[in-house]
């Protein structure tokens, strides 16, 4: 059973004060937690918060004309989560503004797994996603929602990287950062030398890539690395790895970092037989 209905009618209550002014407050990083928005990404917070994972809701903060909608989910969260609603005017006061979809929650991260502990999960045939110094919200939230979509056993990302439970990166992914295994810290070659002993093939992918996307061969173990936005993969990365590079007419630089994964992702899980 789901927590009693709490009514808040002063955007003030000390009850929602982690709810208050939400786009300007990034929630991600203070102490593990974080905001999730509309109902695609309640469901997937309260699906990962019933596994016990390492991923647990801590309050839902409700429009008062969506309750109904989402009483079904709700249901999934049992009684130890709180859940408030409010009419428009104080949700927007709590919120700080009026682009939302009437549906927030405050997630929390415990403990996630450790690079070791991810790769030693992965099945025998995986494909894997890893990023070096993405910065951009957008195309971290991207990432997500494309290694969901063509079947990453995981995304690693360094520690220059951005956050990806940060409000924005959380919604764009469409609650993906929820769901796909996941590691963010440590240097890019830690990360490149551990996927190496685990029996990966790593591919940099790069506009001056020495091969041909189509030229990729069948792998049980792929991964495939991106730069950051701009500048790429770093020199001595390109230098160390075998790079591809994804054909395209002339007179345009390069693909947006997460276009080219989604391509790139697609190409080799079809390969692979893995989607």
């Amino acid at each position: 059973m789901p927590a009693p209905v709490l009514r808040i009618t002063d955007p003030v209550d000390p009850r929602i004060a982690a709810f208050v002014s939400v786009k300007e407050r990034d929630l991600a990083g203070r102490e593990g937690r974080f905001i999730a928005e509309g109902t695609v990404v309640l469901s997937l917070l309260a699906a990962q918060h019933a596994r016990g994972d390492g991923i647990v809701a801590e309050a839902v903060l409700l429009l008062e004309n969506r309750l109904s909608g989402v009483m079904p989910l709700l249901d999934r969260f049992g009684p130890e989560v709180p859940v408030y609603v409010a009419d428009r005017a104080v949700f927007n006061a709590i919120a700080g503004f009026d682009m939302h979809r009437g549906v927030m929650a405050i997630g929390r991260r415990g403990g996630l797994p450790s690079l070791e502990t991810v790769l030693a999960r992965l099945p025998e045939r995986a494909l894997v996603l890893a990023a070096v110094g993405i910065s951009n919200h957008d195309n971290m939230g991207s990432l997500f929602r494309n290694a969901a979509a063509f079947g990453a056993a995981a995304v690693l990302l360094d520690e220059t990287c951005c956050d990806p439970f940060y409000r924005k990166a959380l919604r764009v992914s469409v609650g993906s950062v929820l769901t796909v295994p996941q590691v963010r810290g440590g240097s890019a070659t830690g990360m490149l030398s551990a996927l190496t002993a685990a029996g990966f093939s790593l591919f940099g992918l790069s506009p001056r890539g020495e091969l041909a996307l189509q030229d990729l061969k069948p792998s049980a173990r792929t991964a495939l690395v991106m730069g950051t936005e701009g500048e790429g993969l770093p020199p001595d990365l390109m230098a160390a790895l075998p790079t591809l590079r994804i054909r395209q007419k002339p007179g345009l630089d390069s693909l947006n970092v997460a276009t080219a994964a989604g391509i790139a992702l697609h190409h080799a899980a079809a390969l692979n037989g893995l989607i």
